[in-house]
C-alpha cells in the first residue's frame, strides 16, 4: 500500500514541468509533460527556423508578419497531412471490406 500511494505522489509530480522555449526574440515559459518535452522544444526550433528563412526573404517585413506566415504554412501543412492521413484510412477501410468480404464468400462455398 505504502509503495502504491509514493507511485501514485510520484506520478503526479511528474505530470509536468517547467520550461523555457526561445522562440524569435522572446522566452516563453511553458508547463509540458516529460514525453511531450522534446516535442515542444523541436516545434520552436522549426518556427524559428521557418522565422529565419521568410526573414532572409522578405527582409523589409515586421515580425507580426513572418510569425502569421509561419503560421499560416504551419497550417496548411496539418490539413494536408490530415487529408492524406483520411485517404488513407478510406483505402484502408475499402481494402479490409474487399477482403472480409472475399472471405465470407470463401466461407459460404
Amino acid at each position: 500500500m505504502r509503495v502504491d500511494t509514493f507511485k501514485l505522489r510520484h506520478e503526479y509530480y511528474m505530470e509536468e514541468f517547467s520550461i523555457k522555449i526561445r522562440i524569435y526574440d522572446r522566452q516563453y515559459p511553458m508547463k509540458v509533460h516529460p514525453k511531450d518535452e522534446a516535442v515542444v522544444r523541436d516545434a520552436a526550433e522549426v518556427i524559428n527556423s521557418m522565422l529565419q528563412g521568410y526573414r532572409e526573404n522578405y527582409k523589409q517585413v515586421d515580425i507580426q508578419d513572418l510569425l502569421s506566415m509561419v503560421a499560416l504554412d504551419t497550417v496548411i501543412e496539418k490539413l494536408k497531412l490530415q487529408q492524406q492521413s483520411n485517404e488513407a484510412n478510406a483505402a484502408i477501410t475499402s481494402e479490409v471490406t474487399s477482403l472480409l468480404q472475399l472471405l465470407d464468400d470463401v466461407d459460404e462455398a
